[in-house]
């Protein structure tokens, strides 16, 4: 069996708060945005990043109303969370040098969301190979930058 240390992530785990809670309604209505890794807060929306990314740079995009699908978001919400997207392409391009992004959602439980109850807007930066044997063949994602750095690179520029 391969093993495969990651101490840092014990901080999260341990300090995870109650699983009653929404993650990203309890997140909005906290201030401190280094710590919460929020980015940018708009007026329906705010972007953050992923405390289990994919790949570095990886965010994204929760409105604050509290819904399980996107046919509930009201067109108001909908329309920044698009406009917040494009935004999040170029600074995405621009900082990390992507030449690709994925954009996606997962709607309900049995579509792969992690948190079901509350929609939110995936957006990653992509490049040519690197979905490299280490994720194909060890099911291992190495990221070459801390979190804390990434929010660094990206919080500017909204």
């Amino acid at each position: 069996m391969d093993r495969l240390w990651s101490p840092w992530r014990f901080r999260y785990i341990s300090s995870t708060p109650s699983t009653q809670g929404c993650i990203f309604c309890e997140k909005h209505v906290d201030t401190r945005d280094r710590e919460n890794l929020i980015l940018h807060r708009a007026a329906h929306n705010y972007v953050l990043l992923n405390l289990y990314p994919y790949t570095n740079g990886h965010l994204m995009i929760a409105p604050y109303a509290h819904v399980p699908t996107l046919e509930e978001l009201n067109a108001e919400a909908a329309a920044e969370m698009m406009r917040l997207a494009q935004r999040a392409e170029a600074l995405l391009r621009e900082r990390y040098r992507a030449p690709g992004i994925n954009l996606g959602m997962n709607i309900g439980a049995c579509a792969g969301a992690g948190v079901a109850g509350h929609i939110h807007l995936h957006v990653l930066p992509r490049w040519p190979g690197d979905a490299n044997f280490m994720t194909t063949v060890g099911e291992t994602r190495v990221l070459p930058e801390e979190l804390h750095d990434s929010w660094e690179k990206l919080r500017h520029g909204w």
